[in-house]
C-alpha cells in the first residue's frame, strides 16, 4: 500500500517519463509481449456503455491479440467490490474505468489502486486535463452537459443560450433539473457553476423553482412531451436518443459542465501488463475516435481522425472550469441548504 510520499515520488517518476513520450517514446516492447502472454485483461467499469466497451474492446484485441472482459455496474458498487476483493485478498479485477471522482476516491480512501509505470499517450492530452493525469489514473473522455428544451414550449428567440439565461422570470416552474443535492449531473453542475458564478447565482435559480428528477432517461422523454420547457443539465451524448422528439439541445455559450472519466491498475492486478498496456490504449486514436464517435469528449489534442462537424461539435466542447473532487461533500450540504 503507497503512503502519500510514496505515491508522489511515483506520481514524479511517471510525469517525467510522460515527458520523453513527447520525443516519440512508446510502450516497450518488453511490456506488449508481457501483456500478451498474460491474454487477458480484466476491466472493471463503473460506466455502463456497451457501445463503447464493446467497440474499444474489438480495437483493443485487434490490435495486441488479448481479449478484453468488463464488467460494469454503478461508481459506488464498483468501488466497493474492488475495496472488499483486495480486502479479502481475491484480487480478480485488473483496470478501474470510473469517473475521475470516484478514482479519487479509490487513491485517497480505499487505497485499491496500484501505479502505471507510465502512459506514453498521457504526452497527447489537452491542456485542460493534464493536471488529471499522474502516476495513478489518467483521464480518458468526458460526459459533457447542457441543455435541452422543448420546442414546441421554446421560440427560437427566447431559447436559453447561456447558465445566465436560466434566470429568466419567465422559467419559474419550467425547468426540470437533477437533483443537486446527490451525486450525479445535477451534483456536478451545482458545483461547477458554484465554482464559476457564487451562490447567488444558485439562490436566484432556486428561487425559479425547477422540479428535480433523479431519471436521466426518463427526463429528456417529459421535456419532450411537454411537462417542462427546460432540462438541465443533459447528458449531450444522449441527444441522439431524442431524435425525431420536439426538442433542441443547446451548449451554453460560457461552456459546459462535465465529467470525467479515468482509468487506473488496480492494486496487484492478475494481468498488470495488459492493464497497463489498455490504460495507454484507452488514449489512442482509435479509442477516442470511438468516445468522439459516440457524443463524449474526448482528451487528447492531436486526434488524426477528421471528425463530422457534429461529432466534433461534441468532441471539443469548452468546459466551463476545472474539476475540483476536494470539495464534494460540502457542496452537497450547500446544495441541500439552497434548495431545501
Amino acid at each position: 500500500m503507497l503512503n502519500r510520499r510514496e505515491f508522489s515520488l511515483l506520481a514524479g517518476a511517471s510525469l517525467s517519463g510522460l515527458g520523453a513520450s513527447r520525443a516519440g517514446a512508446a510502450q516497450s516492447p518488453a511490456l506488449v509481449d508481457a501483456a500478451k502472454r498474460e491474454g487477458k485483461v480484466v476491466v472493471y467499469s463503473a460506466y455502463i456503455s456497451p457501445v463503447t466497451h464493446g467497440r474499444i474492446a474489438t480495437a483493443f484485441e485487434k490490435a495486441y491479440g488479448i481479449k478484453v472482459e468488463y464488467l460494469t455496474a454503478r461508481g459506488a458498487e464498483m468501488r466497493e467490490r474492488a475495496r472488499i476483493e483486495q480486502s479479502a485478498g481475491r484480487f480478480l479485477g485488473d483496470v478501474l474505468h470510473t469517473a475521475s471522482s470516484n478514482t479519487f476516491m479509490s487513491l485517497e480512501i480505499d487505497k485499491t489502486l496500484e501505479g502505471h509505470g507510465g502512459l506514453p499517450n498521457a504526452s497527447r492530452l489537452k491542456p485542460e486535463f493534464v493536471s488529471r493525469a499522474d502516476g495513478m489514473q489518467a483521464p480518458i473522455f468526458t460526459i459533457n452537459y447542457g441543455f435541452l428544451v422543448n420546442t414546441a414550449l421554446v421560440k427560437p428567440a427566447d431559447e436559453p443560450k447561456s447558465w445566465q439565461d436560466l434566470l429568466d422570470p419567465k422559467w419559474k416552474d419550467k425547468i426540470l433539473f437533477d437533483d443537486p443535492r446527490t451525486s450525479g449531473g445535477g451534483r456536478v453542475m451545482f458545483h461547477m457553476t458554484m465554482d464559476k458564478f457564487g451562490r447567488s447565482y444558485h439562490e436566484k435559480l432556486a428561487a425559479q423553482q425547477p422540479v428535480f428528477s433523479r431519471d436521466y432517461g426518463e427526463a429528456g422523454r417529459r421535456v419532450a412531451r411537454g411537462e417542462f420547457a427546460i432540462y438541465v443539465p443533459l447528458i449531450l451524448s444522449e441527444y441522439a436518443r431524442l431524435k425525431g422528439l420536439p426538442v433542441k439541445m443547446i451548449i451554453p455559450e460560457e461552456g459546459v459542465t462535465y465529467g470525467s472519466y479515468s482509468v487506473s491498475v488496480l492494486r496487484n492486478a492478475p494481468h498488470p501488463n495488459a492493464a497497463k498496456l489498455i490504460c495507454d490504449f484507452y488514449l489512442s486514436d482509435e479509442a477516442q475516435e470511438i468516445y468522439a464517435d459516440t457524443g463524449h469528449g474526448i482528451v487528447i489534442s492531436d486526434l488524426k481522425a477528421k471528425l463530422a462537424p457534429e461529432v466534433a461539435l461534441l468532441a471539443d466542447v469548452k468546459p466551463l472550469v476545472a474539476e475540483d473532487f476536494t470539495r464534494i461533500d460540502p457542496y452537497l450540504q450547500l446544495a441541500k441548504e439552497i434548495y431545501g
